[in-house]
């Protein structure tokens, strides 16, 4: 007998207003949004920021996502990034079942959707990915087992050598600074976020540490952190405009 006390889970939505296409799973939180005459362009100022990896890791091998959403990101690495091989990790079946209705591209030799629990998935296939974006939001938020400091080593554990982890969070979610400092501590401070590049979306960026700290994400990781200390986080509101061009450009399809 199910137990009463446990919140309904709501079935996601997906409204189509003109060439817009959303995905909610609450009246008016947007999870994700495309366009339908351009699918694979990123409309949602957090999405455009977590591109913002490809400073730190240009030219990825192996990119892993947890939480599909509408596929955004996937689609943009799919068509932007073509020697990277992506795979996903999603929870919830209802969600993947939207596939065809954003548009994504089908499994094949560099695509793999996985329903599964990101949190087991990830404690049991260390060393990877060399890029790992966190964007597993549900109807109530960020659930804590992807927040914690156990996950957050085994994501550590997930990241090839000079791999990034990249953790899309609210600012004034009450646990933001806890998670932060969790981050620091699993990355040896390897962390750092842009700032005014998202809103309230928190884009961090955490760099897996080596003996020798010479690595391209830690390099990035050191400069983003000194921009901010020499006043110069104006700069970023133009950044991430500038690295999906550069990123298009680079992968030779036609512009967005």
């Amino acid at each position: 007998m199910p137990d009463s006390k446990l919140p309904a889970v709501r079935a996601p939505q997906v409204h189509t207003c003109g060439d817009r296409r959303r995905l909610e799973f609450q009246p008016g939180m947007i999870q994700s949004e495309m366009l339908l005459s351009r699918p694979d362009h990123l409309l949602l100022r957090y999405a455009r920021a977590m591109m913002c990896f490809t400073l730190f890791v240009p030219r990825p091998r192996h990119i892993l996502m947890v939480g599909l959403g509408g596929g955004s990101l996937l689609k943009f690495c799919h068509r932007h990034l073509p020697d990277a091989r992506i795979t996903v990790l999603e929870l919830r079946a209802d969600v993947i079942a939207l596939r065809e209705q954003f548009m994504l591209p089908p499994d094949d030799a560099r695509l793999r959707i996985i329903e599964t629990d990101a949190v087991s998935y990830i404690r049991q296939h260390p060393g990877c990915a060399d890029v790992l974006l966190l964007d597993g939001y549900d109807e109530t938020g960020l659930p804590p087992a992807l927040g914690s400091a156990r996950f957050y080593a085994d994501c550590l554990r997930t990241l090839l050598p000079g791999g990034v982890l990249v953790a899309n969070l609210f600012s004034y979610d009450a646990h933001y600074p806890a998670m932060l400092a969790r981050l620091m501590l699993t990355f040896r401070g390897a962390v750092c976020h842009f700032d005014g590049i998202a809103g309230n979306n928190r884009i961090v960026f955490a760099a897996r540490p080596d003996k020798l700290g010479t690595g391209r994400a830690l390099r990035v990781v050191r400069l983003v952190r000194w921009r901010r200390v020499c006043g110069l986080g104006f700069l970023n509101r133009w950044l991430p405009a500038w690295q999906l061009w550069r990123v298009r450009r680079r992968s030779g399809a036609d512009s967005d």
